[in-house]
């Protein structure tokens, strides 16, 4: 029963004022990052210098109040509807974990070790396909039960299909960004990588499993509910106290490459449109309901950006490329996110004659 409610509630969930415009507040960090980073570099650099066992501490609280109120939605009781809707478990689980961070390395290693090497500080180059790397390993907990809304997705798949990705992501982020890594010549830190894995995965699951069952043990559903509530706007607050952080130490190398945002943007909308698009015909070739399609290829394609800022962060530093990249999947995740939120909406006439052929040529 307990799963039947969250799927209702993971149902209901609306897109508000601060997601909606969240590439606003970006740019708006953008902008007070960099000016604050030129006016007070000392305050920036002390901040910086606030590690253990190279993981900053400030961002790991800041990421902490960031991904633990998300996991609050996430019911790992619900992991036993994944038989009942297997097609598109299925399919979105190749795409996130078979495709997608392999994809991006290809994208990543022909755009940015390639076409646009002339263009990007020499120095950063590995470390802009690090950060690619890293968004594309993990995918989103959050922000899918958004957009599994707006397409009429159902809402018990959304909800298996996340608490599923989450029980992988502990076992899998850590080997595949390894592994990307690795045949990208770029040296991984692996102490400093299964650190980031223990304290941006495994303590905020944790955290966020006892926590909700404490909540609904003492107030049930109703005071989960108002718990959710009224940590949205800290974990989001949190967020973007993050960038702020993270383009004070920027300011300088965007200042002097102001392209450099947009070409890092390139891959990213590539991708996104190649694994959405990819679990979609996917789904309509397994003759896959289109409210279990929509969600698969909006899970498919987004990226848990909490995670990759976080991860590039304690693997490379503030100043790195790597870090940027990561925020740029921030910046794009909205408006990219809702025009595929418009494609699966728009092409649903298609689809369903598509899906429905298939399941009667197999009668």
């Amino acid at each position: 029963m307990q799963h039947a409610i969250a799927g209702r509630e993971a149902e209901k969930a609306p897109m508000g004022i601060f997601h909606r415009y969240l590439t606003i507040w970006v740019g708006l960090c953008i902008v007070a990052g960099i000016a604050l980073g030129q006016a007070i570099p000392g305050l920036f650099q002390a901040v910086g210098r606030m590690e253990v066992a190279q993981i900053n501490l400030p961002v790991a609280i800041l990421i902490w109040l960031m991904i633990v109120p998300m996991l609050l939605k996430i019911d790992f009781g619900a992991l036993h509807q994944v038989r009942e809707h297997w097609k598109g478990i299925g399919v979105t689980l190749f795409i996130n974990w078979a495709v997608k961070p392999f994809s991006m390395a290809a994208l990543a290693w022909l755009f940015i070790g390639y076409l646009f090497l002339p263009l990007l500080p020499a120095d950063q180059i590995n470390s802009y396909i690090a950060g690619l790397i890293i968004l594309a390993a993990a995918p989103c907990t959050a922000m899918v039960f958004v957009w599994s809304n707006l397409s009429d997705g159902d809402p018990y798949f959304t909800l298996s299909q996340v608490a599923l990705n989450d029980a992988i992501m502990i076992v899998a982020f850590a080997p595949i960004v390894g592994l990307l890594l690795g045949i990208s010549a770029i040296t991984v830190p692996w102490d400093t990588l299964f650190l980031s894995v223990v304290m941006f995965i495994v303590v905020p699951v944790i955290m966020a499993h006892v926590w909700r069952r404490h909540l609904l043990l003492n107030g049930g559903e109703p005071r989960l509910a108002a718990v959710r509530k009224s940590m949205d706007p800290v974990s989001l607050v949190a967020l973007l106290a993050t960038l702020v952080l993270l383009f004070g130490f920027q300011g300088k190398q965007i200042l002097d490459q102001p392209f450099v945002i947009l070409l890092l943007a390139i891959p990213i909308l590539i991708q996104v449109y190649f694994n959405s698009g990819l679990a979609y015909l996917l789904n309509r070739r397994f003759g896959v309901a289109h409210s279990v399609a929509a969600p698969s290829a909006l899970i498919g394609a987004s990226n848990f950006f909490e995670l990759a800022v976080a991860t590039a962060i304690g693997l490379f530093g503030f100043e790195s490329g790597a870090a940027l990249a990561t925020v740029v999947g921030v910046l794009v995740e909205v408006p990219v996110m809702l025009s595929v939120v418009r494609i699966v909406n728009t092409t649903k006439g298609w689809y369903v004659r598509g899906a429905e052929g298939v399941l009667l040529s197999t009668d």
